[in-house]
C-alpha cells in the first residue's frame, strides 16, 4: 500500500475505521515470514490448563522487549527447564493481535543459548575491541594515591559491597564512598551498569570507580562481557577499577578497566593505601631524614673545626709575621750581598792598581834604572811625536858628541856621550 492509495482511500469525510487500520497491519506484519530472534528471557507465563505461554524476551543491550507466545508443552517440556534471565534463540512468526492492537512473536521453536556459545561471542567481542585499542596497557591511567571519594558499582546488600567498603576502611578509616547499587546480573544489568557509571563519572568528587561483583556462572557474569558496557568504561575520564568473580573469573570489562582486581576484597585493598603501613614508612622516612640531617650537621661540623684548627685561621697574623721575617731576612741578605759585591770590587781595584803601579815604569825608574833619550838635533831628525828622539837601545845610537836626556825618578838630567865603548 502506498502513501498515494492510501490518501486517495481515506478523507476526514471516509474515515477508515480502527479495524480497517489493524487488518491492514497484521497483512503488513504477517508479510515478514518467520524469523530467529535472540534475546533474555524477562518473564514467563505458562499457567496449567491453559494451551498457551507467555514470554516476554529482552534485547540484552537496549530497554527493547517482545512478547513470545508458544503451545505451553514447548516451556514445560524443556530440560533444563527455561527461567528468568538465560539466553535463548527463537524461532517464530511476527503477528499483531486484532482485539488489543499488541505485536507478539509466535514461537514454535526455542534454543537455549549454551555455555560454548556465549564462550565464541564473548570472544569475538573480545577480538573487536581488542583490534580497536580498547585493550591497549597504554590507554589505562594510574590510580590515585589516596581518592579523595571512590565511586562503588554493585549489587545491593551484596558480599562485594561488604568486603569492599569493610577492606577499605580498615585500611584507610577516612575513605568516602559513593555507592551505586545496581543489578549485577539479569536483563537490567548492564543498563543499569552504565548509567551508573556515568553518574560516578560526572561527579567531580569521584576521583576513582570500583565495579564490583561477586563470582558465578558464566551465564551471571554474562553482563561484564558486554560490548556497550566495555565501550562505556573506556569512555570513563575516571579510573575504572574492575573487581568481578573470582581469580579465574576474567570478563571483557577487565581488560578495559584501568585496573583489574582478582576479587572485591582485592579492590578494598587496592584502591586505598594501608594506614600503618604509609605510617611505618613516613616513620621510617622521618627517621632517614633525621639520620641524613644529623650526619650532614657532623660532617659540616668537623669540616668546621678542621678549617677553624689550620693556622691561617687560628692566628691570621702568624703568616704576616712570618712573611715579615721572610722579607727582613731577604733584605739583610740582599744588603750583606751588596756590600760584599761592593768590597770585592774594590778590592779588585786596589790590587789591579797596585799591580798597575808595580808595573808601570815609574815603578821602575823608582828601582834605579833611568830612560835615555837622545836630543833633537834642532832640525827634526831622527824625532818622534814628542821632539825627542826615541829611547836609546843600543850604543851605536848615540856617538859621541851625542846631546842625551836621562829621565830619572824624580826628574830628567841632560848629558853629552864623549867616547864610545
Amino acid at each position: 500500500m502506498t502513501e498515494t492509495h492510501t490518501q486517495a482511500a481515506t478523507t476526514p469525510e471516509a474515515p477508515w475505521p480502527v479495524r480497517t487500520v489493524a487488518r491492514k497491519i497484521a497483512a503488513w506484519i504477517d508479510r515478514l515470514g518467520a524469523v530467529w530472534v535472540e534475546g533474555q528471557i524477562t518473564q514467563i507465563s505458562a499457567k496449567s490448563g491453559t494451551g498457551t505461554a507467555f514470554i516476554t524476551l529482552r534485547d540484552p543491550v537496549a530497554d527493547v522487549s517482545v512478547t513470545l507466545t508458544c503451545a505451553t508443552a514447548l516451556v514445560r517440556d524443556r530440560q533444563p527447564p527455561l527461567v528468568d534471565g538465560c539466553r535463548v534463540v527463537v524461532h517464530g512468526k511476527p503477528s499483531l493481535h486484532l482485539g488489543r492492537s499488541t505485536l507478539s512473536l509466535r514461537v514454535d521453536e526455542i534454543r537455549a543459548v549454551g555455555i560454548g556459545e556465549l564462550l565464541a561471542r564473548i570472544e569475538r567481542i573480545r577480538r573487536v575491541l581488542d583490534a580497536e585499542g580498547l585493550f591497549d596497557p597504554r590507554r589505562k591511567r594510574a590510580l590515585p594515591l589516596l581518592p579523595g571519594c571512590v565511586g562503588l558499582v554493585t549489587g545491593r546488600g551484596s558480599a562485594a559491597e561488604r568486603d569492599v567498603l569493610s577492606n577499605a576502611t580498615a585500611r584507610w578509616p577516612a575513605v568516602r564512598f559513593r555507592v551505586c547499587n545496581v543489578a549485577v546480573q539479569g536483563p537490567l544489568a548492564v543498563s543499569q551498569i552504565i548509567d551508573a557509571l556515568g553518574t560516578l563519572d560526572a561527579d567531580p568528587a569521584v576521583e576513582v570507580i570500583v565495579l564490583a561483583r561477586g563470582g558465578g556462572s558464566v551465564e551471571d557474569l554474562l553482563p561484564f562481557s558486554d560490548e556497550a558496557l566495555c565501550r562505556a568504561v573506556s569512555r570513563c575520564v575516571t579510573p575504572v577499577v574492575s573487581a568481578i568473580g573470582h581469580e579465574p573469573d576474567t570478563p571483557l570489562v577487565d581488560h578495559v578497566a584501568d585496573k583489574r582486581c582478582s576479587t572485591p576484597t582485592d579492590a578494598g585493598k587496592c584502591v586505598v593505601p594501608d594506614v600503618a603501613e604509609e605510617t611505618a614508612a613516613l616513620q621510617q622516612l622521618r627517621n632517614r631524614c633525621r639520620r641524613a640531617l644529623h650526619g650532614w650537621v657532623d660532617r659540616e661540623r668537623r669540616l668546621l673545626d678542621a678549617l677553624c684548627s689550620r693556622p691561617v685561621l687560628a692566628n691570621p697574623l702568624r703568616p704576616l709575621t712570618e712573611h715579615g721575617r721572610m722579607v727582613a731576612d731577604l733584605r739583610s741578605r740582599s744588603d750583606r750581598a751588596l756590600l760584599g759585591g761592593i768590597r770585592t770590587a774594590q778590592e779588585g781595584l786596589t790590587h789591579t792598581a797596585a799591580r798597575l803601579a808595580a808595573l808601570g815604569p815609574a815603578a821602575t825608574l823608582a828601582r834605579g834604572y833611568a830612560v835615555v833619550q837622545r836630543v833633537s838635533d834642532g832640525r827634526g831628525a831622527g824625532t818622534g811625536a814628542a821632539g825627542l828622539a826615541p829611547v836609546l837601545r843600543s850604543v851605536t845610537e848615540a856617538p859621541a858628541g851625542t846631546e842625551l836626556r836621562i829621565r830619572l825618578c824624580d826628574g830628567a838630567l841632560g848629558a853629552v856621550v864623549t867616547s864610545e865603548r
